[in-house]
């Protein structure tokens, strides 16, 4: 199956396990500035745009990363997509109707990936909310990236840049690979770090004002929320950013402004040496909490 079929539209959602749903609910709500959008599964939905959900919370015994969900551009695409792992080897796992239905989507399926062994899910649309979204203290645009880390950074460049038609846009010479999920315009929506074994790196949440950053510094001091890296600014995307957790110990972030491509002609990945100013234009170093906490949950098939 040629690549040229694999378009996706956006990140479309995040599942995220937590220990105390209802704290991690009132601190997405309250601090993060999410909108509660119902509850079904056992999630409690969350949106930062006019679609079902951007975020999912669910009690679990171990924080994380539940499950990945990618918006693609239609049904092609997903069956373009589907046969494309099928070809490499994967099986892909239908959705059910019902789960579908609770969860916003339509058709859809999901994998394991071979590298990080995250719970992956693809469908080909998202229904949207009744409601517009409304911003709160913090004008958040969209989800805006994940991260995970591994230890094998070619790996993972091979099988998201050659089996899901992912194109890297810069890497950070042996620490990080910045890739969107074509031809979805954004820099990045997926982002792989260096780590001694599969975790979640961190979640992002792009924002509309740049003064959002300087407010949230304030905010998370006076609410007592730890601060692990930032304000700073990444010289790849040229973004803004502000490093927080939320109350697992997750790693999360706003990021004001980033590099947008073109479908065509767009330009060659960058490789930037390993340096703190490569992470950071202005040279700040983050905590050593950054991007700790975070197991990657598999995917349970069943016979």
């Amino acid at each position: 199956m040629s690549l040229e079929k694999i378009r996706f539209r956006r990140l479309g959602y995040l599942a995220l396990n937590v220990t105390d749903l209802d704290r991690s609910t009132k601190f997405y709500e309250d601090i993060v500035g999410l909108t509660p959008a119902g509850s079904a599964l056992g999630y409690n939905f969350f949106r930062c745009s006019d679609k079902h959900h951007d975020i999912a919370l669910t009690q679990a015994k171990v924080p994380g990363v539940k499950r990945i969900g990618w918006e693609m551009e239609g049904s092609e695409a997903l069956a373009a997509l589907r046969d494309r792992f099928n070809e490499y080897g994967l099986k892909p796992v239908p959705v059910s109707n019902s789960e579908a239905d609770a969860l916003g989507i339509n058709e859809a399926f999901r994998i394991s990936d071979p590298v990080f062994g995250a719970t992956m899910e693809f469908f080909s649309s998202m229904d949207c909310s009744d409601e517009a979204f409304t911003p709160t203290h913090t004008k958040i645009a969209r989800l805006g990236h994940i991260v995970l880390g591994g230890p094998d950074l070619a790996a993972a460049e091979e099988f998201f840049g050659n089996q899901m038609n992912f194109r890297v846009s810069d890497r950070i010479d042996g620490a990080v690979v910045h890739m969107r999920c074509f031809p979805n315009p954004l820099h990045h929506s997926f982002g792989v770090g260096r780590a001694a074994a599969p975790q979640l790196h961190h979640v992002n949440f792009m924002v509309t004002d740049i003064d959002d950053i300087g407010r949230a510094n304030v905010r998370m001091k006076r609410e007592g929320v730890p601060i692990v890296y930032g304000p700073g600014k990444h010289p790849q995307s040229e973004s803004m950013f502000f490093y927080f957790l939320d109350p697992d110990g997750i790693t999360l972030e706003y990021s004001f402004g980033m590099e947008e491509f073109p479908e065509t002609d767009a330009r060659e990945p960058r490789l930037f040496p390993l340096s703190v100013e490569s992470s950071d234009h202005w040279g700040g170093l983050p905590e050593p909490e950054f991007a700790k906490v975070g197991a990657i949950e598999r995917l349970e098939l069943t016979s």
